[in-house]
């Protein structure tokens, strides 16, 4: 694995329950609030934990070596220091949850482990495995292909971010932002506040086809354009990543001029998707 991805949060799903993952040194760690609330549908995770510790004093003798604090994202979307535990003291904290859920968790826990050794060796499961978890949660086919596509085009340019002098996270940030506001005259926080999304959440995962694909032409273009120019540190990318994006940005106006209709809309998946449940 990369330095960038490091500490980088990787959900997957267990039974519609998300369940965040980081990959820290050479291993997976799982949150354990997370695990909590998949297997107990607890309302008060903090507080069931707080009981379960109670209820059995070895668990809690051993809490320190089970558990270890990283920094990952929160709920909320900011990056804070929450309590973490790789697949054994995982396997350990069950142990004391008395749930239905705990044995078919156990298995789906040996499963995700031992994929991340197969995406060592054949990194292109990894994708496969992402586009899995998009149909779990009922996104179609159409979509998803382009989404993926777009995962990839992102990865490259990323990739030469970082080793352009791009630190990941504020960097990152600033330089999509000036390739969102090229294409849509919104930066990432206006994206997501104009199709009504929390902080959390991806705005790509609520992009129509068109969105995304213009979003992709935006990013192609900018690494076209910082490797043609061999750009390096902050400035020079921010300068790309804003010529990338109006690029993108005329194609839309292009594309609305000849429809008659805005490309970005308010549309989101959490939407589309009570849309179906209702049917």
């Amino acid at each position: 694995m990369t330095k960038k991805e490091q500490n980088t949060v990787h959900p997957i799903i267990f039974e519609e329950k998300e369940v965040r993952r980081t990959w820290h040194n050479d291993q997976w760690y799982f949150s354990l609030s997370d695990v909590v609330q998949a297997l107990t549908d607890s309302n008060d995770v903090k507080q069931y934990i707080k009981k379960m510790r109670t209820r059995d004093a070895e668990l809690s003798a051993n809490w320190g070596t089970l558990c270890t604090p990283l920094q990952i994202i929160s709920k909320d979307g900011k990056r804070r220091e929450e309590n973490m535990a790789k697949i054994q003291g995982i396997l350990r904290i069950i142990q004391s949850i008395p749930s239905p859920k705990a044995e078919p968790f156990k298995q789906w826990l040996a499963r995700v482990g031992q994929e991340r050794i197969e995406e060592i060796q054949d990194p292109e499961r990894a994708i496969v495995r992402a586009k899995k978890i998009y149909e779990q949660k009922g996104y179609q086919d159409d979509w998803i292909a382009k989404r993926m596509r777009g995962i990839n085009v992102r990865n490259t340019l990323t990739d030469e971010w970082q080793g352009r002098g791009a630190r990941e996270g504020f960097d990152f940030a600033i330089l999509t932002n000036e390739i969102y506001r090229g294409a849509f005259e919104m930066d990432a926080k206006q994206i997501k506040e104009f199709k009504s999304l929390s902080n959390p959440d991806n705005p790509r995962d609520h992009m129509s086809e068109l969105e995304l694909i213009l979003t992709m032409l935006g990013e192609a273009t900018t690494t076209e354009i910082t490797v043609t120019r061999n750009s390096k540190g902050l400035p020079e990318l921010s300068q790309d990543a804003k010529k990338g994006g109006q690029v993108a940005g005329r194609t839309r106006k292009d594309i609305e001029k000849q429809t008659g209709k805005k490309v970005i809309s308010k549309d989101n998946f959490k939407n589309k998707r009570k849309g179906l449940l209702r049917q």
